[in-house]
């Protein structure tokens, strides 16, 4: 029986990892995540890991509350140091942070560990970042979702390891979702126009409007209004 109950977002994220996944959650917190797979029987194992001391002790207490034994252990450590060998991770989920600290814990744990055969990302920010480092690291998007969560827009990439080239568009807009075309997804980029149109009004108005982060603002609202329309 599943005891814990998710928000929105941490379930978009659960409903991609694959069954009898053999898991790590980086940046797990409470600890939340792998605890509510493992009591849904989906995944074979887990590891809870977390940088600072107060969530690791939260993610502790859940594992002491549920008494899952030996198939969920939480480990207090930077990234993926919290992985050991033995503990034949296949997937690795890291939610919640910012694209460019998710690059981060990406470029120095899988240098150390090899591929992942699934990687289920959800950066807060610059996700096409994160795009851009899984096309550099022989990596491709195999799913992608936006959702609207508490007052926020979210986005959550799959990926697997293998060779793509994406364009401009594919790494800001996420190539599923350019397929797709999901109400959040549209709902998001056209938010981001009005405040692109905002802020281009706001510079004009203060003499800005020959400087080049100008035009880049310019050439980026065309290109979503482009790609919207």
């Amino acid at each position: 029986m599943d005891a814990i109950k998710l928000s929105p977002r941490l379930q978009a994220v659960a409903e991609f990892v694959p069954a009898r996944a053999r898991l790590v959650d980086i940046g797990s917190d409470h600890a939340y995540l792998p605890a509510h797979l493992l009591l849904n029987q989906h995944i074979a194992y887990a590891v809870a890991g977390e940088v600072a001391v107060g969530p690791f002790q939260n993610a502790q207490q859940t594992q002491e509350q549920f008494q899952f034994g030996p198939n969920l252990v939480t480990r207090l450590g930077d990234g993926f140091a919290v992985v050991q060998p033995e503990d034949q991770i296949d997937t690795a989920v890291i939610a919640g942070m910012g694209g460019q600290l998710i690059n981060k814990i990406l470029t120095a744990g899988l240098s150390e560990t090899g591929a992942y055969e699934h990687l289920i990302l959800q950066p807060n920010t610059d996700v096409h970042m994160v795009r851009e480092w899984l096309q550099r690291h022989h990596y491709q998007l195999v799913d992608e979702t936006i959702l609207f969560d508490d007052g926020h827009y979210y986005e959550i990439l799959v990926a697997q390891p293998g060779e793509v080239q994406y364009s401009p568009a594919e790494l800001m807009f996420g190539p599923f979702n350019l397929k797709r075309r999901p109400a959040p997804w549209q709902q998001y980029w056209q938010r981001e126009t009005n405040r692109l149109k905002n802020l281009l009004v706001q510079m004009q108005q203060a003499g800005q409007d020959a400087n080049s982060a100008y035009q880049a603002y310019e050439n980026q609202l065309n290109l979503i209004e482009e790609v919207l329309n």
